[in-house]
């Protein structure tokens, strides 16, 4: 297990899409100059939805910038893929992994408690995800599981790392592409 730091080298991993199988990290980020790797909690999390819908509606923001965003999630690839249907429903690669070996290996904890969850901005991402029309759908992977954030360059090194503290603690576009 290895904690990400700024300055250390992401250890290689291979990983499946909704779409894709058996994809080589270091060969998928050696062709951008940035990557913003997100770690979300699943598909069916109204949260991460809305999340997900954010960064797809400014994702021309992080193309324009000379990177691209990686979504990781605890879900089974072949859930997300049932519910996206083509592979070009959203403008980036998700992640899926259903056994948590990335969550583990970059040691991103769950929170102790629901309440350990909870953060300043919690209750008002859950009435935006409401007004947004998300339901919440299957439960996946570790319910208490708390998001992170990454940026690495185009050869493993990791340039931004941010734990998250709570469930909403996740950065936006605009704080991403401040990082790059």
């Amino acid at each position: 297990m290895t904690k990400l730091t700024v300055g250390a080298q992401i250890p290689d991993f291979h990983f499946d899409t909704p779409f894709e199988k058996d994809l080589d990290y270091a060969q998928v980020t050696s062709q951008t100059k940035r990557t913003a790797l997100v770690f979300l909690r699943y598909y069916g999390c109204t949260l991460c939805q809305l999340d997900i819908h954010d960064f797809a509606e400014s994702y021309s923001k992080i193309k324009d910038a000379g990177a691209q965003l990686l979504i990781v999630l605890q879900s089974e690839a072949e859930g997300i893929a049932e519910q996206l249907k083509t592979p070009d429903a959203l403008p980036f690669r998700i992640i899926c992994d259903p056994t948590k070996s990335l969550y583990e290996e970059f040691e991103i904890a769950p929170a102790k408690s629901k309440l350990g969850m909870a953060g300043l901005h919690t209750m008002a991402k859950i009435e935006r995800a409401k007004k947004g029309g998300y339901v919440h759908g299957k439960y996946e992977g570790d319910e208490l599981q708390l998001p992170a954030a990454f940026i690495t360059d185009e050869k493993g090194t990791v340039i931004y790392a941010h734990y998250a503290k709570s469930v909403d603690d996740v950065p936006d576009t605009d704080e991403l592409i401040k990082q790059f």
